[in-house]
């Protein structure tokens, strides 16, 4: 039903709205179905009960057709330039590597529920991070097939997962893929490190190959064990924002999205996922493969989705162009609905 707030991680639903803040530091109780904007904006949801089987399904039938074409924050051309524009500041020695995005945007229906788009996700393109939090009148109406964990806590240990590198099949996996996923690791080592116990930050794996609907990923662990009385305000501003999804250095890497991306990401690259207080348990994922709802100036309600690329020094502008198209593909297929012609992106 329209105006029933609902999030749901997996196999957790959580309903009833008891609070929202914009504050880190609210997050010392309760369960909270949480977002923050890749510009770091946190908005978080406090909610009043959560159940551990979630067998009621949102029906995908309610989500409707989207036809006509998508628009994009950046075309063809203007990405290109984009690559090569940080491909030139590699080669001035300002940054290694930047993560170059772009926003889809279509016009949204006044009675689309993002709960029903986040059902037919979960059919269609099930995720090891998936969220979706319907609760407008926090504004929050977000639905995430993300398959990379920005933190994961269970007591005192933290992960992050980064994904760096993506093809269509593992033997399509290119040089770069692994080194730059190598290098986002000794970032996240890093960021870690602020907030964990001296020796205690490790890597786990390093570039696993995982499979996800239609395309591969290499996948890395790093883990540590959090220093006591460390808060979620000294967690997220240590972290964030994920460096797989921004570049190294990571201040440099974020200057050059300033430069080069026209609009805000939002919640794409972002944080989603959820804050247990009371157990010192977590899950956030890298806001990734993510759609959300929005109002643009003129008022109209619109869905967003963000796609990108790394970009290296062996970067093909081109490749990367594709890439990104890639990785919006089967999200964008599925949110535009079944009898609708393929979208150009």
């Amino acid at each position: 039903m329209r105006g029933v707030s609902v999030a749901r991680f997996g196999s957790l639903v959580a309903r009833g709205v008891e609070a929202v803040t914009h504050d880190p530091r609210d997050l010392t109780s309760g369960f909270w179905a949480v977002v923050v904007t890749f510009e770091g904006e946190l908005t978080a949801v406090r909610m009043a009960r959560v159940d551990a089987a979630a067998d009621e399904r949102d029906s995908e039938a309610d989500w409707p057709d989207l036809p006509g074409d998508w628009r994009s924050s950046l075309d063809e051309d203007a990405y290109v330039e984009g690559v090569e524009e940080v491909r030139r500041r590699i080669a001035a020695g300002t940054v290694y590597q930047v993560n170059l995005c772009r926003v889809l945007e279509h016009d949204l229906p006044e009675h689309a529920r993002l709960a029903a788009l986040g059902a037919r996700l979960g059919r269609g393109n099930p995720a090891p991070y998936a969220a979706t939090i319907d609760v407008p009148q926090a504004g929050l109406e977000v639905a995430c097939a993300s398959p990379e964990a920005f933190l994961v806590r269970r007591g005192d240990r933290l992960t992050s997962r980064p994904i760096k590198g993506t093809a269509v099949d593992a033997a399509s996996i290119l040089r770069k893929d692994y080194s730059e996923n190598v290098m986002i690791v000794d970032l996240v080592r890093n960021d870690l490190a602020h907030v964990c116990r001296a020796g205690t930050v490790e890597v786990d794996h390093l570039c696993r190959v995982e499979e996800h609907p239609g395309l591969v990923h290499l996948v890395s662990d790093v883990s540590g064990r959090i220093r006591p009385g460390t808060t979620w305000p000294e967690v997220l501003s240590a972290t964030f924002p994920p460096g797989s999804v921004s570049g190294a250095p990571k201040h440099t890497a974020l200057r050059a999205i300033a430069d080069l991306e026209p609009v805000p990401r939002g919640p794409y690259c972002g944080a989603v996922g959820w804050v247990d207080a009371d157990r010192d348990e977590a899950e956030l994922a890298v806001g990734i493969r993510t759609f959300w709802a929005a109002r643009r100036d003129d008022g109209a309600r619109v869905l967003r989705f963000g796609t990108g690329a790394g970009i290296t020094w062996g970067s093909d502008p081109a490749g990367e162009w594709e890439e990104t198209r890639l990785k919006a593909a089967r999200l964008v297929g599925l949110a535009t609905g079944a009898g609708v012609p393929s979208a150009r992106l």
